[in-house]
């Protein structure tokens, strides 16, 4: 009995020394987490208020895919308790995103390719849709990646040919679909979750996968069949008025590129976009609080152990035919941050033409967009070792 007593009187000192080290740690979980100060408050209308009042809503892309690491990183750096919390969804691809920010409630984000609207608009199923639409940021360009047999060495040989171009709502589809149509190519289009699409082409039961992400893309990166290629993709003149020239290296796909080669491609940018609200809204209001603090911290994000595409990204790089969103520009504007630079453009002119001078302005602005691809790669070679993605 005397035993039982003394090992209760140790249990109950144990006990208080505990609760007492508990008082005095700053690591508190109800002193030091917002999150948990809400479930312990649960059922009160003014916590309600709290976690919906700065929330912003980011509509990514599919598991895989870049845009659903954008999204992640988006949240990692911008959170910041109850004064903003960014919610990154998964989504499904780059047509679905477009329907969601226009129709899915409480969606205030999503990052789009900057061919979808136009593709939309041109196929007759929406009419005016880029004036219900602002763009907070031209993200970075979204290579194309061609995976086939080495058996098939063009785009020219997937005539006729199964090509898996992922779901039907997304960016992928869009592109590769636009792409083959101004090419004059005319596969048998099959539309598989890419995941699932790799695997059906190790199997031979289709002849080619159509990804189009940001390198190095995750899902591309995995593949690891010496069957398997990246197939080249000219830049032709049919490409040029809405795409970039664009490459794939050794560095970036070691397991489907050999060492020092590179293959061709092309590139869409992708935009986060918005509902374009009126300066008067409640969600015009939370998405200026969002510009503001993804602007203020974008350095953060061109750093480890963040997706690489971030030094690819320009605040102020135009998009031609869209609208900026006010509180974006009123930002860049009370910066100082200009565009890129038409001087430089105007030097790497020279150096691609005897005269200086192109025939249009559509050539011209096809040019300048190459130009604002070369800069990206530029600015990517000119790291230091230090900074360099990992």
């Amino acid at each position: 009995m005397q035993r039982l007593l003394g090992m209760a009187v140790l249990a109950m000192t144990m006990a208080c020394g505990f609760a007492a080290r508990a008082e005095d740690t700053e690591f508190d979980p109800a002193k030091v987490s917002e999150s948990l100060k809400a479930i312990f408050q649960f059922g009160s209308v003014e916590t309600k208020k709290a976690l919906n009042a700065n929330t912003v809503t980011v509509m990514s892309g599919t598991i895989g895919g870049t845009y659903v690491q954008f999204g992640a990183d988006l949240a990692s750096v911008l959170d910041d308790g109850n004064k903003l919390r960014v919610l990154s969804i998964v989504g499904r691809g780059s047509v679905q995103s477009v329907a969601d920010i226009l129709f899915l409630q409480g969606v205030d984000l999503g990052i789009v390719r900057s061919d979808t609207l136009d593709y939309l608009e041109k196929k007759g199923f929406a009419k005016g849709i880029k004036k219900q639409f602002s763009y907070v940021t031209k993200l970075y360009n979204e290579e194309m990646h061609v995976i086939a047999p080495k058996s098939i060495r063009s785009m020219k040989e997937l005539d006729g040919k199964t090509v898996s171009v992922d779901l039907p709502n997304g960016g992928t589809f869009v592109t590769a679909s636009i792409v083959f149509e101004r090419l004059g190519i005319k596969p048998k289009l099959v539309y598989v979750e890419q995941r699932i699409a790799l695997e059906k082409l190790k199997a031979g039961e289709i002849d080619a996968v159509i990804a189009v992400q940001g390198k190095p893309s995750r899902a591309v990166s995995q593949i690891k069949d010496d069957r398997l290629h990246l197939v080249p993709v000219d830049y032709a003149r049919p490409l040029q008025g809405d795409y970039l020239p664009a490459s794939l290296s050794a560095k970036d796909y070691p397991n489907l590129i050999s060492d020092q080669r590179q293959v061709d491609t092309i590139a869409v940018p992708a935009v986060l976009a918005a509902y374009n609200w009126a300066p008067d809204t409640e969600r015009y209001r939370k998405l200026a609080l969002f510009v503001d603090k993804f602007f203020t911290k974008f350095p953060a994000f061109q750093n480890p152990p963040f997706h690489p595409k971030w030094k690819e990204v320009s605040l102020s790089a135009p998009l031609p035919d869209w609208q900026r969103f006010p509180a974006a520009k009123q930002w860049l504007d009370a910066h100082k941050i200009e565009p890129v630079a038409r001087s430089r453009f105007d030097d790497f002119l020279k150096q691609k033409t005897t005269s200086g001078k192109l025939s249009s302005d559509s050539e011209r602005e096809s040019l300048f967009k190459q130009f604002q691809a070369w800069e990206a790669e530029q600015a990517r070679a000119q790291l230091r070792p230090e900074q360099k993605p990992r």
